[in-house]
């Protein structure tokens, strides 16, 4: 039986160019990389070698024979990614004929100069890190990192669900990469704070932003700035021990929750409010979350989803875990009826909307559950005597003849509830001294190089959420950052990046070293 890649597939990629047969899909050359929910593995052509296996880095991808039985869907799910014949699958139209041999690996660049080169990387999340492992394969390379926090790796750190352990299993990666003689990371080091953007730039020849996309998009609805409303971020750094979040209050004294929005970090949140307690305490869950969880009398988290199964945010992997882990997952059969036939074009979104159709056959679960709410779209959050958060009011939607939008229906109904999280998308915010797009929330850039008055700016690089906006998945970053150090080699080549200042901007205060 061949290998499957499983839930906790994070799109690094490494898999594709370890595949001696070319069997795993979207690679980076096809369209589809970057925006497919996962990779697949094609199982008329995997030979069990295996080589995918070491590959990983968050060891998603197991033997067929091995699947544990909450894996099995995936097996089903990587083959009908292809299709009846893979020439012919609309979700990857790859030729059998082209397929190669070998996996298509280039040879390592090697830079025309061969004088020591300086880069600074602001951030150390995922796209810092691949992109700093993506400079120094250039021997003559040294990197920089400047991170305000105590402890590296941004979101792999402190966005993913500490009971997500193999896609925590990422850091590992990063902690071999900060390994290397030529990387040193600055910790407790805000550019802004102990030392300029002008001070970084005088002890580079480059500087890359690798900033993220720190805030949350806001919701324009009235009461959602009541006392018991806050953002799925901070309540995620928060049950992660993000610095930023570690000391707020969170009153979880609340029979119902609900989530707004329904993408991945939605059903992160309400599976932690949901999860069994004794479970979560052998996870890196923050010991101040855990207590308030062990005090909470919550039994139901309601996730809102504006439209209908199909449009949903979260992704099939997402979905499929929440469902075979164990949790009590809720589902309303009119719901799935108000949304018509599932679609067939994409088996991505058939294989979602099956699910939830399977789920929605089950009988009520006893205990804490979580009840996804379709064609469910707020329209207010409502306040107690107290003036705190005491449900939310919601406008029952359908679709419209498009398919794709929907329209009110005119029925509303309140969904009573003490804690009211906004998960409806992040959003990058201006850095002093770089340009800013306010409608799209990032720093201009083409292909990576920061556009300045209309013009790319050799010496200045962007990469990450902060580039292309909040999409796409930790592995994403692995290709987005590869064309931003790309970028940079060529304009080094070029001769456009200056010389580095030995006497440049100091840094105010002590920095610690990641080691």
């Amino acid at each position: 039986m061949p290998h499957v890649v499983t839930q906790a597939c994070c799109g690094d990629a490494s898999c594709v160019y370890a595949c001696p047969v070319n069997c795993i899909h979207p690679t980076p050359e096809e369209p589809d990389f970057g925006i497919a929910e996962m990779l697949y593995i094609d199982p008329s052509t995997c030979v069990d070698c295996g080589a995918c296996v070491s590959a990983c880095p968050v060891g998603a991808i197991v033997p067929g024979h091995r699947l544990t039985p909450e894996q099995t869907r995936y097996a089903e799910i990587n083959a009908a990614a292809y299709g009846e014949n893979v020439a012919d699958a609309a979700r990857f139209p790859v030729d059998p004929a082209r397929r190669l041999p070998l996996a298509p690996i280039d040879k390592p660049r090697r830079l025309e100069t061969a004088a020591p080169v300086s880069v600074g990387i602001v951030g150390s999340g995922p796209s810092a890190m691949y992109a700093a492992d993506e400079l120094l394969r250039q021997p003559q390379v040294r990197v920089t990192i400047y991170e305000r926090l105590s402890r590296p790796f941004g979101l792999a750190r402190y966005g993913v669900a500490p009971d997500h352990r193999s896609t925590r299993r990422i850091m590992e990666l990063f902690d071999e990469m900060a390994r290397n003689p030529r990387l040193d990371i600055l910790l407790d080091t805000q550019v802004g704070r102990d030392l300029t953007l002008d001070d970084v730039r005088a002890r580079h020849n480059a500087v890359l932003w690798a900033g993220g996309a720190p805030t949350d998009r806001r919701l324009a609805i009235p009461g959602a700035d009541l006392a018991g409303v806050r953002s799925a971020t901070s309540f995620v750094g928060w049950y992660n021990g993000h610095p930023d979040f570690a000391d707020i209050d969170v009153d979880l004294d609340t029979e119902t929750a609900v989530v707004i929005g329904n993408g991945n970090v939605a059903l992160d949140v309400a599976r932690i409010l949901t999860a069994d307690r004794d479970a979560l305490a052998t996870t890196s869950i923050a010991p101040k979350a855990l207590d308030a969880l062990r005090r909470s009398p919550i039994e139901e988290v309601v996730v809102l989803g504006r439209r209908g199964p199909a449009h949903a945010a979260f992704t099939l992997p997402e979905l499929v875990g929440l469902v075979d882990s164990g949790a009590s997952v809720v589902v309303d059969p009119a719901d799935l009826e108000t949304a018509g036939p599932a679609p067939t074009d994409d088996p991505t979104v058939a294989a979602k909307v099956g699910l939830l159709a399977e789920v929605a056959r089950r009988d009520p679960p006893a205990g804490r559950r979580i009840r996804l709410s379709f064609f469910s779209a707020p329209a207010a959050v409502e306040s107690d005597a107290s003036g705190a958060a005491a449900g939310v009011r919601i406008d029952r939607t359908e679709p419209a003849p498009d398919g794709i939008s929907v329209l009110p229906t005119g029925i509303s109904e309140t969904i009573p509830a003490g804690l009211v999280l906004t998960s409806i998308g992040y959003r990058g915010v201006a850095v002093p001294g770089l340009p800013f797009d306010e409608s799209r929330g990032i720093i201009p850039n083409d292909g990576g190089r920061i556009v300045v008055d209309g013009e790319p700016t050799p010496g200045l690089y962007v990469t990450g959420w902060i580039k292309r906006g909040p999409t796409g998945f930790i592995g994403t970053n692995k290709t987005d950052s590869g064309e931003t150090v790309a970028a940079l080699l060529d304009d080094l080549d070029a001769g456009l990046l200056g010389d580095t200042a030995a006497s440049g901007g100091r840094v105010r205060r002590l920095a610690s070293r990641f080691r």
